[in-house]
């Protein structure tokens, strides 16, 4: 009598912890993985100093450096503070020169493509449940826009502050959220009012963009601003990993965390509060979530647009709707089109190396066409 209640707990436990790992998922996230290595690897390859892809993936996976705790946090938390944890004061070990260009230059580029990826499929996704809208992402919501002009504002006039990208990134997302959500709101809001009122706050915060240029003096501060703006991984290295690896960790976690609240916003608001959820409060929580993931990623790589649309679409066809799994499926998909993007920018024109950003446009725009298209009522996912 007593086994069977047992036997019966322990399978919905085991379904509560695993049930979202079926074969639709583990094909996503096995096959995107495959693309971040495969494209990594290529990444890796091209360069000054030219590399096979074997030797290539032997420098990634080079024992001399995963297996030295002091080159590991010499790269992931720099040299001052690795010194500080390990009380080492000497000489680091020499490493190959193929070891050393790819750590040292080449792999942080992979790693923050990754990152970038990473967040912005999740935070679209958050405002897509938060909307109840397919077309929502933090590029067509305006969030995009208000990160960037605060970080234009601190590179051209508060130079001293960009140790504080992230946070001043996030803090520029959330004003623009809000100023979006204040013009979108008549007794409430619509998916369609929250859209437009997003291209309009785009629209006017890309315009005061365009006008910081005129305020820069410094020819290195307009060339770097116009790359950022467009969107770029040209030039990154492991600082930009310490900016947004943290963030994105506690952005992920929280997103995770919160896929039943999302669950839920996707019944209705109705439904939700029959449920007991205070919906507001859930949702704005939901949209700061959302807003650190987006401005972590824009802090780092400049505004890339497309990935928060297309990618939660693409995962949701291939795996439902359930946030538990959509969650999941974006943290691997996303880094699957950004870091093959990447790639895609740096060897279309080569030697010349264009902006991600304009690869990604180039693909999310036919495929927000091909979104609106599709959808007989603009709004409801």
């Amino acid at each position: 009598m007593t086994e069977r209640p047992t036997a019966e707990r322990g399978r919905k436990t085991s379904s509560g912890w695993f049930g979202w790992l079926d074969a639709s998922m583990l094909t996503l996230c096995l096959g995107s993985t495959a693309i971040v290595v495969a494209a990594g690897l290529v990444q890796v390859s091209f360069g000054t100093y030219s590399l096979s892809i074997l030797e290539a993936w032997q420098a990634v996976v080079d024992p001399a450096v995963l297996l030295d705790p002091r080159w590991l946090l010499n790269f992931f938390v720099g040299e001052e503070l690795m010194r500080a944890i390990t009380g080492f004061q000497g000489e680091l070990p020499e490493l190959p020169t193929g070891t050393l260009v790819v750590w040292n230059i080449r792999l942080p580029r992979v790693l923050v493509a990754i990152l970038v990826g990473m967040n912005l499929a999740v935070s679209g996704a958050i405002f897509q449940a938060v909307t109840r809208n397919e077309l929502a992402s933090p590029f067509i919501l305006g969030v995009s826009s208000g990160a960037g002009l605060a970080i234009l504002l601190t590179l051209v006039v508060f130079s001293g502050l960009s140790a504080f990208l992230p946070i001043i990134a996030s803090v520029g997302g959330a004003v623009a959220f809000l100023v979006v959500y204040a013009i979108a709101w008549k007794n409430g809001t619509s998916p369609v009012r929250l859209v437009l009122a997003g291209v309009i706050v785009g629209t006017v915060f890309g315009s005061l963009q365009t006008a910081m240029f005129f305020f820069a003096d410094d020819l290195g501060v307009v060339q770097s601003a116009i790359a950022w703006t467009t969107g770029s991984l040209t030039g990154v290295g492991w600082e930009q990993v310490r900016m947004a690896l943290p963030w994105s960790v506690v952005a992920m976690l929280l997103a995770l965390l919160s896929s039943r609240q999302l669950n839920v916003l996707l019944l209705g608001e109705q439904t939700a509060k029959s449920l007991g959820m205070s919906v507001e409060k859930v949702r704005f929580a939901l949209s700061g979530v959302a807003v650190l993931a987006a401005s972590a990623s824009i802090a780092v790589a400049g505004i890339v647009g497309f990935v928060g649309l297309i990618v939660p679409h693409m995962v949701r066809t291939t795996v439902g709707s359930d946030y538990k799994k959509l969650v999941i499926g974006c943290v691997f998909a996303g880094p699957a089109l950004m870091v093959a993007a990447d790639v895609g920018a740096r060897l279309a024109l080569d030697p010349v190396q264009i902006p991600v950003g304009i690869v990604t446009g180039l693909v999310g725009g036919p495929y927000f066409l091909y979104l609106m298209r599709k959808q007989e009522q603009l709004g409801e996912i």
